[in-house]
């Protein structure tokens, strides 16, 4: 992705978090010079991947086949008795982020404002491929069964818990705009606990064409 477009799906964001009237931490539109010295008082920030993540899935079209996060707490296994993680997500109308589980984390997926979340759902097997069995989640605490592939669709206030190993992918609903996702899990480790059942990447190459509005969490390392 070039670093201009990445640029632009920031600020499109913070006017969308600002219009939602969600608040991310002060040090979220910190310029990278601003990082510069801070890793004494920072380390959990950057140990933890806090911050600003996106992706394309390696689409090449992140509006398509991409996703916007910003990371608001995690724990790390290594450092630390944190043991749970929050994220916000911001997904639009059609946009997928394409099917996967996780081996370690379970999570709650909650719509916090905006249009509508598709999620479309599936079990895995030993050998982590599609189960053909139903599957079982709670929807708002409340438990339902679902056949192979089937949908839930989220408006504003709903939530689902999705356990390890169910296969989800999910998307903003046609016509009802764009959504502002939470989510609410275990300790997060997207370097080594999504499991894609195509094989795409998770993190996207970045095309230098202008400097940075704001770090990616992912990048900390190379401005400390």
């Amino acid at each position: 992705m070039k670093r201009s477009e990445i640029n632009k799906l920031m600020t499109s964001a913070e006017a969308f978090l600002d219009a939602m009237n969600f608040r991310l931490p002060p040090w979220a539109t910190r310029r990278p010079a601003d990082w510069k010295g801070r890793y004494a008082t920072d380390a959990e920030i950057v140990d933890n991947r806090l911050g600003w993540d996106l992706t394309d899935f390696g689409s090449g079209d992140f509006a398509r086949r991409g996703l916007l996060l910003f990371t608001l707490r995690n724990g790390n296994p290594g450092r630390g008795s944190k043991t749970y993680a929050e994220k916000v997500m911001i997904v639009d109308e059609g946009q997928e982020t394409p099917l996967h589980f996780h081996w370690s984390k379970a999570e709650d997926i909650i719509v916090r404002g905006g249009g509508r979340l598709v999620l479309e759902l599936y079990g895995s097997t030993p050998d982590e491929g599609l189960a053909e069995d139903p599957v079982r989640v709670k929807v708002d605490g409340i438990s339902c069964e679902l056949g192979a592939g089937g949908r839930v669709v989220l408006g504003p206030g709903e939530s689902i818990c999705l356990e390890r190993g169910v296969y989800h992918r999910f998307y903003g609903e046609a016509g009802t705009g764009r959504v502002l996702v939470g989510e609410v899990s275990a300790v997060n480790d997207d370097a080594g606990d999504n499991r894609f059942f195509e094989d795409i990447g998770r993190f996207p190459g970045v095309e230098e064409d202008e400097e940075p509005l704001h770090l990616l969490a992912i990048e900390y390392a190379d401005f400390l």
